[in-house]
């Protein structure tokens, strides 16, 4: 009897394990239903898949697919109707949108470190005019010239140097959105399944 209830603890703890090990297969999983592989790109552009523009549609699909997946480790599942599955057209597809997350990716991190240094920039000229201004302000009050170099300098200087701090806060979140969904997009892996 002993022996049973043992044997019944162990069998629970391995289906509670295969329970947790579906449960995290599952997080890592997007699973999209396609018509036709055209789905995947514009329908204005006829040029062959591996040329083919990548539709907004879809990307935004797998945008909102992939907000709440852990990075690494994440499959695309296509669905497709069995009469439709072309194999040498999957490899194509995969090739073509694993070209098209790496592009963008490199294009994002460029512009990403592009706007790090200008905003670095624009926060210390700000930076500059404020300290100008400063010491515009402890000369002779009757040099017309200084007063008003001094008023030009500093709210010119407040605001570029907030301005450059914004760009460097707010606009750099927004591009590391994306630049978090390309990376994910990069790595995963492309699977098609018949339906």
């Amino acid at each position: 009897m002993k022996e049973r209830e043992a044997e019944g603890v162990l069998w629970g703890r391995v289906a509670k394990a295969d329970s947790e090990k579906k449960k995290l297969l599952n997080l890592s999983e997007i699973s999209l239903i396609l018509d036709t592989y055209d789905d995947i790109f514009s329908d204005f552009d006829p040029r062959a898949y591996m040329e083919r523009a990548v539709s907004d549609d879809f990307l935004l699909e797998l945008k909102k697919a992939s907000k709440d997946k852990p990075s690494g480790g994440i499959e695309i599942k296509f669905l497709i109707p069995e009469k439709e599955r072309n194999a040498s057209h999957e490899n194509i597809i995969r090739r073509r949108l694993r070209e098209y997350f790496t592009r963008h990716h490199q294009l994002l991190e460029r512009e990403v470190r592009n706007l790090k240094i200008r905003a670095a920039v624009q926060t210390a000229a700000g930076m500059l005019m404020i300290m100008v201004a400063t010491y515009l302000s402890g000369l002779d009050a009757s040099l017309l010239w200084a007063r008003l170099l001094m008023v030009i300098l500093e709210p010119a200087g407040w605001f570029t140097a907030w301005t450059g701090l914004e760009h460097y806060g707010f606009s750099r979140r927004e591009k590391d959105t994306e630049l978090n969904f390309y990376h994910k997009m990069m790595q995963a892996e492309i699977i098609f399944l018949p339906y």
